[in-house]
């Protein structure tokens, strides 16, 4: 009872302006620099039969909320997430979150946690023990915001998917695991996939462009089977100054933040030309592990609000894949006025709206709007020239060298041999015989013609 005394005056005091506990920092290990391919939107495809229908509301009173709690989750109302709940609330939709893992205990996650595992060696087998000290709520923040059940019907956190399922996949930032984190960062996506994620979250960044190779096959997995990757663009505070990876991985849904009137945050987001969409990051409220809840900033729940609302779009649009429910969000987005063009660095395709990426008609598209890994794999790491060629000729006999002829006689360099003679001596000799035989005719001939002219 004193811990959820304390929750309410701490999201009260958020309500205020007051200072609140520092977001926990999203650490990890540096990787290598990805181009992303130009993203194609909706609008270049034709309208017709492709379509996507949209579902048909279920009306519901919602009623004005008393619980300062969830009074104080102002990006219910602002981004449509309690409109979009008249159709779905995300029932069927499974959401994984790599992370520190989702505590157990919290009220807010009761009956919402299907499955989980460790990858980071230090953590329980089901993945619910936070790993790491100074990261160790983030998981659990993380997760209330994506598909937080409440304590009531009209109290407590309630994430934006309440009724989509969770993964608890715990990894350790930095010195907090015994595994290398690029090898549990690729664990955990396989991992995911094969337990049935429709979404996967990652809430962290590595401040480089580039990644570990090994996440080639682990992302390409996810993509290949039909799973929707959010990703937080990362914090100028904590030094992100440019979106990093995994956020620079084609393919994947890379969230900014913006501040409570929606303008680009200055310390609870960065810039790229990769962001996707951008989303709530600033007075933030999340469960921690002990069941308090806090306010925090940052893109590490930017992301799981976008998570959320793809596993509203896939409760909502089953028969629709990543590609479709990745369009959807990003083709519904609202773009703020000072917007010229998208995608922008700061704001990517614009301010979620989750009723309109629920709801809104949107044409379909052949694959996913942002980028290919699989095509950027094929020009960047290891072009596929095909398999080596059989050799079909079998080996070649050369026939032997003849021998040498025997050695003659030892006999000296200069004497004449008998083939010199044959082939340079006699010519030579018979040419300067007839050379002479014709110069002694011709000076023959001159003299009897001088003869004759002086007898005249």
């Amino acid at each position: 009872m004193t811990r959820r005394v304390a929750s309410l005056v701490i999201a009260l005091l958020a309500l205020a302006g007051a200072a609140a506990p520092a977001s926990p920092s999203a650490l990890a290990q540096t990787a290598p620099a990805a181009p992303v391919a130009a993203p194609a939107t909706a609008d270049d495809e034709d309208e017709g039969d492709d379509e996507t229908p949209s579902p048909t509301p279920t009306p519901t009173e919602t009623p004005e909320p008393d619980d300062p709690i969830r009074s104080a989750e102002y990006w219910l109302e602002e981004y449509g997430i309690d409109e979009a709940w008249e159709t779905t609330r995300g029932a069927g939709a499974t959401i994984a979150v790599i992370d520190t893992g989702i505590a157990k205990g919290p009220a807010e996650f009761e009956g919402a946690v299907a499955d989980g595992t460790d990858v980071s060696g230090v953590g329980s087998e089901d993945g619910r023990t936070p790993v790491g000290v100074q990261d160790q709520n983030h998981g659990s923040y993380v997760a209330s915001l994506a598909a937080g059940r409440g304590t009531g019907e009209d109290t407590g956190m309630i994430g934006v998917a309440p009724e989509a399922d969770l993964l608890s996949i715990s990894i350790g930032f930095g010195s907090s695991a015994a595994v290398p984190f690029d090898e549990q960062v690729a664990k955990a996506m396989v991992w995911a996939v094969d337990h049935g994620a429709d979404v996967i979250n990652l809430s962290f960044t590595t401040n480089t462009l580039d990644w570990d190779e090994s996440w080639d096959d682990a992302f390409l997995y996810a993509f290949e089977h039909d799973v929707v990757v959010v990703v937080a663009a990362g914090n100028r505070a904590s030094g992100t100054t440019v979106v990093g990876a995994p956020a620079t991985i084609p393919g994947v849904l890379a969230v900014a933040g913006v501040d409570t009137r929606g303008v680009a945050s200055v310390g609870a987001s960065t810039q790229g030309i990769t962001i996707g969409v951008a989303a709530p990051s600033e007075q933030l409220l999340g469960v921690s592990a002990t069941g308090d809840v806090v306010t925090w900033n940052g893109t590490s729940g930017a992301a799981p609000i976008v998570a959320g609302i793809a596993a509203l779009v896939r409760s909502a649009h089953p028969d629709l894949d990543a590609a479709n429910v990745i369009n959807r969000i990003i083709s519904t987005a609202n773009r703020p006025p000072q917007v010229e063009d998208v995608p922008d660095p700061q704001y990517g395709y614009g301010l979620v709206d989750a009723e309109a990426a629920v709801s809104a008609p949107v044409s379909r598209v052949a694959e996913n709007p942002l980028g290919s890994l699989a095509d950027w794999i094929a020009l960047h790491r290891r072009a596929d020239s095909g398999p080596e060629p059989t050799p079909t000729a079998g080996a070649v006999e050369i026939p032997p060298i003849p021998p040498a002829d025997a050695p003659g006689e030892a006999s000296s360099p200069f004497a004449p041999s008998a083939d010199s003679m044959r082939e340079v001596t006699l010519p030579l000799f018979a040419l300067s015989a007839a050379g002479i035989l014709v110069v002694l005719g011709v000076v023959s001939a001159v003299r009897r013609v001088r003869s004759t002219r002086a007898q005249r």
